[in-house]
């Protein structure tokens, strides 16, 4: 299933013959956009500036975010530990040891409203990382915003809620493919009613571009979920001109410049071809693919950790030319642990210095003609539409993903990437090229997570049980099992459940009961 290689070597007019700006690139917020979703981009509205965070309790957490706020951020990102993820309660076997190390532990309703304390729902933009667990995180994040006194109506945000990723690049499923797919379409349908400013899915290439793939493979797989979701939302009724205007996608920017601004304009441009051909598609809007961007985490080294602002600051520029609607920056010192305040705070002015200092932002797509950027535009959308060919002639995404053939393509890019950087053929500055003779290299303060935020956490769980009404916990509980069962609409029992005080882990339970649990069963 690899795309051919492409060469990349436009330098004149002649290496891009037949090329026709016309059809290819039209105007800035003109199909098929490849200059960008808006006629004045930056010039009219800069991106928004958010800073991925979450750690230990939510109490933690929620100053972090307050500092983030105060120091210019834009927009929150809600990072969770893998047992929230993974649907487990802090208390469980199976969460020892991870509680709050890679994001913030939320169990319960009391912990939501603790995360966001302080925090008007109506006046932030939230993004939250989740997906198997996704439509209880939502349920949580609707509870609190009525606490707070906000309606559903009033809040914006993102909830990742992208499954399919999951069985090809991280693992943090629960429930086989297919109940997981309609929980995605509940999510989908609940928020056209409900949330009409709230992004139902961020559709990310990150996580696949993370565990190894070319920037080509990043484009089609993304692109081969999405009409997967797409498909799913329309067999069970939905508008498509509804639908695609609250989707919205999740790219990696990577270290090869020219490829990774190249690769967003393709990406941009691709997907407003296959919406209008494939789906029928005419609202603009749903034509439009609206992207959030976070810099390489995988292209990040240990060693030498000061170098990783510059790795971070040239993908950012990447992101920015390719004309994201947001942006994480990295810490510098993420391949030691999670960043702390000062990484966070140098994170964020990267991307202040390049929104206020660099002059990017003053022109609309400045690459726009550019013989090498239109070449590779060219070549990365011609090379991913091969790969989505392969897709549908495999039977689909789903049937795909279940014969492992996108997760080999992933681990056979990811084995050759990491031969070239093991033979210095890929050359990483500080590691195998450049390093310090003695090895002693820059010592960095390494932030870390107090093991007493396990035992606190697994306090407050076992008081959320203790304190509640058992007879209403238990109807909730059942009445999230029946509508697994009958086909009804799992939100609006999952946020009455949430407000009964059942914990993330007992509401998975429920819909691993009725779903059963998924297992990987090809041969890789």
């Amino acid at each position: 299933m690899d795309a051919p290689p492409r060469s990349h070597l436009a330098r004149t007019p002649e290496d891009l013959a037949g090329w026709d700006p016309g059809a290819e690139l039209g105007f800035p917020g003109e199909f098929p956009y490849t200059r960008g979703i808006q006629p004045t981009m930056y010039r009219g509205r800069l991106w928004t500036m958010r800073q991925y965070a979450g750690f230990g309790t939510a109490a933690a957490s929620n100053a972090r975010y307050r500092y983030l706020l105060a120091q210019g951020v834009s927009g929150l990102s809600v990072a969770f530990d893998l047992p929230t993820q993974m649907g487990y309660d802090s208390d469980h076997a199976l969460a020892a040891g991870e509680v709050g190390k890679v994001g913030v532990a939320i169990d319960s309703l009391d912990d939501m409203a603790a995360l966001f304390e302080g925090i008007p729902l109506d006046r932030v933009s939230t993004s939250m990382t989740i997906n198997s667990t996704a439509i209880i995180l939502l349920a949580a994040y609707i509870a609190e915003a009525r606490r707070q006194g906000v309606a559903a109506s009033a809040l914006s945000g993102t909830i990742q809620n992208d499954i399919l990723k999951e069985y090809v690049a991280r693992g943090t499923y629960i429930y086989p493919p297919q109940p997981s797919l309609r929980i995605v379409t509940d999510i989908f349908s609940y928020c056209a009613r409900e949330l009409p400013h709230w992004n139902t899915i961020s559709i990310s290439g990150y996580h696949i571009r993370e565990a190894g793939s070319t920037a080509v493979q990043e484009v089609a797989f993304t692109l081969a979920n999405a009409i997967a979701y797409v498909q799913a939302a329309v067999d069970a009724g939905l508008d498509v001109n509804q639908l695609g205007q609250r989707l919205s996608f999740f790219f990696n920017a990577h270290n090869d410049f020219l490829e990774e601004v190249a690769k967003f304009r393709a990406a941009r441009r691709l997907w407003a071809h296959l919406m209008r051909e494939r789906f029928g598609a005419t609202d603009a809007r749903a034509l439009q693919l609206r992207f959030h961007t976070q810099t390489a985490g995988s292209t990040l080294t240990a060693q030498q950790p000061d170098n990783n602002i510059v790795r971070v600051a040239l993908q950012a520029l990447a992101a920015v030319l390719g004309g994201t609607q947001s942006l994480h920056c990295n810490g510098r010192d993420e391949a030691l642990g999670l960043p702390t305040e000062d990484a966070a705070r140098t994170a964020l002015r990267t991307q202040q210095i390049i929104a206020q200092e660099s002059g990017v932002a003053n022109t609309v797509d400045p690459v726009a003609g550019a013989w090498a950027i239109e070449e590779r535009t060219d070549a990365i959308e011609a090379d991913a539409r091969e790969l989505l060919r392969r897709i549908d002639e495999a039977g689909g995404t789903l049937k795909a993903i279940e014969a492992g053939l996108i997760q080999r393509q992933i681990q056979d890019a990811a084995y050759r990437a990491q031969l070239a950087i093991d033979s210095g053929e890929a050359v990483v500055v500080g590691m195998n090229r450049f390093a310090d003779p003695d090895g002693a290299g820059q010592r960095i303060d390494v932030f870390q997570v107090d093991p007493e935020v396990e035992r606190q956490q697994i306090a407050r769980v076992r008081a959320v049980r203790a304190g509640r009404s058992a007879q209403a916990w238990r109807q909730a509980l059942d009445a999230v099992a029946g509508a697994a069962r009958n086909g009804s609409n799992l939100v609006p029992p999952i946020i009455a459940a949430v407000d009964a005080h059942a914990t993330v882990g007992e509401i998975s339970d429920a819909l691993r009961a009725e779903f059963g649990e998924y297992h990987e069963t090809f041969e890789g």
